[in-house]
C-alpha cells in the first residue's frame, strides 16, 4: 500500500515574531489612513468614507477588526490550512482539505493573475488588517502576524465554508491514513437549517408603487457584521459582510438589491478512477491512455501544548481534481467550482451594479456556486436566479453519485449560460421567494417548470418555511416596510398544521385523565409561536423527539414512499416521554415558550457559554425546521436545560427602492464582540422584539446618527 505521508515532528517556539513593518510601509499606512473617515452610527455600525475603492476596503477590514478581530483571524486561519496551529491536530484534514484544491504557492499565483484594479483592493485589505495589528499590539494575533494580498484567493465566497466545506474531512483523513472504511454519523435532523430567507415584492404590491426586497440569513449568531462603504468611485453599499471580507456580501446599494439563499444546485461531482501504481509513479486510466497523477507534498503545522509540530501530506490530483477519498477500492476525485480571481471579481462588482440589466450581466462571470438570488432594483424590477456555476453534464450519466473518471464522457461540458438555468424576472403574480426550496413554486402559478430543466440543476425539495412564504404571500395586497416586516415575523408554524392532527387524533383515544387539559390546550392552537404559548412549549419538544423516533417529517411535504408513518400508540409513547422530559427539566410542561427559548451573550469568544441562572432575554420566534420565516434555532449547552439562541435571523434587512433608498436592519446582539462596548448587545431587546432600526445610507442621515468620528489609528 502506497505511503500517504510521514510524520516530521520539530519543537519550534509557538509564538513567532512579528515581522517588523519598513518605516515607508508604516508611512504608506498612515497616508491610507488620513484618505478614511469612519463615522460610528447610534448603534455601533461603522460608514466608511475612502477617496478611493481602495481606501474604503482598508477601512472598511480596519473597522472590522475593531469589532470583532479574532472572527476576522479565525476565518482565514481556516481557509488558508492552518486551523491546526490553533486548534490542534483535530484539525490537520481541514487543513489539507484547503491546501486540496490551493497551496499557498497556488494562491499566490492566482494573485498575480488579477487585474490591477482587483489586485488594488487585495493590498488594501492587508494593509487595514496590518494597520490595525501595528495599532493595537493588545490584539495578539494568534496564528497569523502579517496578512498578505493573496490571502482572499482562499477566501472569494460569501459564507467562509463555501463549497469546500461540503467536502468531508473524516473521508480525507480515511484516505490519507490508509484506514478502512469509516462509518459515518448521519446529519443532525434537528440542527437548525442553515440557509436564508429572500423575498422580492413588485411594484405592483407595494404602497409606493416601489420594488422591495427582504434579506433575511439564516447564519450562526455574530458570523457577519453591519457595514456601509463608501468611496468617490462609485462604491456606495450597506450589508453584512462576513467577517475578513472586503465585500459587501448580503445587502443593497442605491439601486439595487440582492440576498443569496443557499442552494441545492448540482455543483460538485466524484470521478472513480481507476488507478495503477507502479515503483516509480502513480497513473489513472483515461479513455485509452495512462495518464500521471499529479503528487505534491505539503507541510502542516499543528498546536501541540505550547510547542508547533509539523506532519508532511503527499496529495494527489487528477485533471477532475483532487483525489479526497476512496469509493471501494477506487480513488475518488472530487470536481468544484475553484476560480478564485473571477469569483473575487463577480464578488465585488455585484455591489456596484445599477439595474437588473447590469446585474445579468455580472451574473454571466459565473462562478457563484452555492447560492440562489433574489433580486430588486430602482427600476421596479424583481428576479431569482437560481445557482449561478451550474456545470453541463452528458445526459446519459448520472450525476447524483460517483461516475466513472476513466470515461471522457463523463468529463463537464462547460457551464450553463445564466439564460439556460432557471431565471425568474417580474412575474405575474407580483413576488418571489425563495427558502432554500425547489424554485418551481418561487413565484406561484408563474413559476419555472421542473419538465424543462435538466434534474441536476434544481433537485431542491420543498421545505415548510416555502410553505410558509407561500401562504403569507398569496395574501399580500400593498406592502410598506412596517407591513413587510410584519409578514417577515409571521408566527404561523405550518409544520405543526401537518404534525399536531395525527397526535390531537392519538390524544382524543387516549383514556389518561391528565391528557384532557392537554388535548384542549393543543385544539385551541393556532399554530402560532409567542413567548407566552404553553402548546409552543408542547409542540417543539414533541417534534424534536418525532423526528429522533421516526425520522420522517419530510413525508408531509415530500414525496417518501418509504417513510414510516406511526401508530397511535407509537405516538402517545413519543408525547409521554415528551411530557416526562419537560417535567423533568422545566419542572412542570406548563411552561411558557418565552422561560424556555432564551437569547444570551455573556462574552464576545467565538465559543459561546450560557447559564441558566444569568440574565437572558425571552424570545417568541422559533425553529425554522418548523416553518418559521424569522428563524430562531435554539438548543441546549453543557449544564444547562433551557434552549439558547445559536442560528438563525442574524443580520435581516428590509429595502424600498425608489427615488431615494429606504432600509431598516436589525443584527443578532450587537455590532462589537467586547463585552465593555456599548453595542456588544444593544440590540438584543430590539432583535427578540422585531424593532428594527431606521438604516442611515445618505450622507446628511448619518451626520445625525454620528456618536464617533475618527481616521483608523485615530480612535479615541
Amino acid at each position: 500500500m502506497l505511503k500517504r505521508f510521514t510524520l516530521l515532528v520539530s519543537f519550534v517556539a509557538f509564538f513567532s515574531c512579528q515581522t517588523q513593518n519598513p518605516s515607508d510601509e508604516l508611512s504608506r499606512w498612515e497616508a491610507q489612513a488620513a484618505r478614511v473617515e469612519i463615522l460610528r452610527d447610534d448603534f455601533g455600525v461603522p460608514h466608511i468614507y475612502g477617496k478611493t475603492d481602495a481606501d474604503a476596503v482598508f477601512g472598511l477590514l480596519y473597522a472590522q477588526c475593531e469589532d470583532d478581530f479574532r472572527r476576522v483571524e479565525r476565518n482565514y486561519v481556516w481557509a488558508i490550512g492552518r486551523l491546526a496551529e490553533l486548534e490542534g491536530e483535530d484539525a490537520l484534514y481541514s487543513d489539507l482539505r484547503a491546501n486540496l484544491f490551493m497551496t499557498e504557492a497556488e494562491a499566490k499565483a492566482a494573485y498575480e493573475t488579477a487585474p490591477d484594479w482587483l489586485k488594488e483592493l487585495c493590498v488594501a485589505f492587508a494593509d487595514g488588517v496590518n494597520y490595525y495589528l501595528h495599532t493595537h499590539p493588545e490584539a495578539n494575533p494568534q496564528v497569523i502576524t502579517r496578512y498578505e494580498p493573496w490571502m482572499p484567493m482562499f477566501f472569494f465566497e460569501g459564507s467562509i465554508g463555501g463549497d469546500i466545506e461540503s467536502i468531508s474531512t473524516e473521508k480525507l483523513k480515511a484516505f490519507y491514513e490508509n484506514e478502512d472504511a469509516m462509518a459515518f454519523n448521519e446529519a443532525d435532523i434537528l440542527a437548525e437549517p442553515q440557509g436564508s430567507n429572500g423575498i422580492a415584492i413588485a411594484p405592483s404590491l407595494s404602497e409606493s408603487g416601489n420594488a422591495m426586497l427582504l434579506i433575511n440569513p439564516h447564519t450562526s449568531f455574530y458570523f457577519r457584521p453591519e457595514v456601509h462603504v463608501v468611496s468617490e468611485e462609485g462604491l456606495n453599499v450597506y450589508g453584512a459582510v462576513t467577517w475578513g471580507q472586503f465585500f459587501v456580501y448580503q445587502g443593497f446599494n442605491e439601486k439595487t438589491g440582492w440576498i443569496h439563499t443557499s442552494t441545492f444546485v448540482d455543483f460538485k461531482d466524484e470521478f472513480e478512477e481507476e488507478i495503477e501504481e507502479s515503483e516509480n509513479k502513480i497513473q489513472y486510466k483515461y479513455g485509452e491512455e495512462l495518464r500521471d497523477v499529479e503528487e505534491q507534498k505539503v507541510t502542516l503545522k499543528y498546536k501541540d501544548g505550547d510547542q508547533l509540530k509539523e506532519k508532511e501530506f503527499s496529495f494527489y490530483r487528477t485533471h477532475h481534481g483532487p483525489i479526497t477519498h476512496k469509493s471501494g477500492q477506487k480513488w475518488v476525485a472530487t470536481k468544484i467550482n475553484w476560480d478564485p480571481v473571477s469569483a473575487l471579481s463577480q464578488s465585488y462588482t455585484r455591489t456596484k451594479m445599477n439595474n437588473y440589466a447590469e446585474f445579468k450581466e455580472m451574473m454571466n462571470i459565473r462562478t457563484n456556486s452555492s447560492n440562489n438570488t433574489v433580486f430588486a432594483d430602482a427600476e421596479g424590477n424583481i428576479a431569482y436566479f437560481h445557482g449561478n456555476f451550474i456545470p453541463k453534464r452528458n445526459p446519459e450519466f448520472d450525476f447524483s453519485k460517483p461516475v466513472d473518471g476513466s470515461n471522457p464522457a463523463t468529463d463537464w461540458l462547460g457551464l450553463h449560460t445564466v439564460d439556460e438555468s432557471i431565471l425568474i424576472l417580474n412575474p405575474g403574480n407580483g413576488w418571489i421567494q425563495n427558502c432554500n426550496s425547489t424554485p418551481f413554486t418561487a413565484a406561484a402559478e408563474f413559476s419555472p417548470k421542473r419538465e424543462n430543466y435538466p434534474a441536476y440543476m434544481a433537485p431542491d425539495t420543498e421545505n415548510f418555511r416555502g410553505i410558509h412564504a407561500m401562504k403569507v404571500l398569496k395574501e399580500v395586497e400593498k406592502l410598506n416596510l412596517d407591513s413587510f416586516l410584519q409578514l417577515a415575523y409571521d408566527p404561523y408554524l405550518p409544520a405543526f398544521e401537518y404534525l399536531m392532527p395525527e397526535l390531537i387524533s392519538a390524544l382524543e383515544k387516549s383514556e389518561k385523565a391528565d391528557h384532557k387539559e392537554i388535548l384542549d390546550l393543543l385544539k385551541a392552537w393556532d399554530y402560532r409561536t409567542s413567548k407566552e404559548s404553553v402548546a409552543m412549549s408542547l409542540a417543539h419538544f414533541y417534534g424534536e423527539n418525532y423526528q429522533r423516533t421516526f425520522r420522517s417529517m419530510g413525508r408531509f411535504i415530500n414525496p417518501m414512499p418509504d417513510a414510516k408513518v406511526p401508530t397511535q400508540g407509537e405516538i402517545l409513547e413519543v408525547f409521554e416521554s415528551t411530557l416526562a422530559q419537560m417535567n423533568a427539566d422545566f419542572g412542570t410542561w406548563n411552561t411558557p415558550w418565552g422561560e424556555i427559548n432564551r437569547f444570551q451573550r455573556l462574552s464576545g469568544a467565538i465559543d459561546l457559554k450560557y447559564d441558566d441562572n444569568a440574565p437572558y432575554i425571552p424570545v417568541g420566534m422559533a425553529s425554522g425546521n418548523w416553518g418559521a420565516l424569522a428563524a430562531f434555532g435554539a438548543q441546549t449547552y453543557e449544564g444547562t436545560k433551557r434552549l439558547y439562541g445559536y442560528r438563525g435571523n442574524s443580520f435581516v434587512a428590509l429595502v424600498e427602492f425608489g427615488e431615494k433608498v429606504k432600509a431598516k436592519t436589525i443584527l443578532a446582539g450587537g455590532q462589537s464582540a467586547d463585552p465593555a462596548s456599548p453595542h456588544f448587545f444593544d440590540q438584543a431587546q430590539r432583535y427578540a422584539d422585531a424593532n428594527f432600526k431606521e438604516v442611515a445610507f445618505y450622507k446628511e442621515d448619518v451626520e445625525m446618527k454620528v456618536s464617533e468620528r475618527y481616521h483608523p489609528g485615530k480612535r479615541n
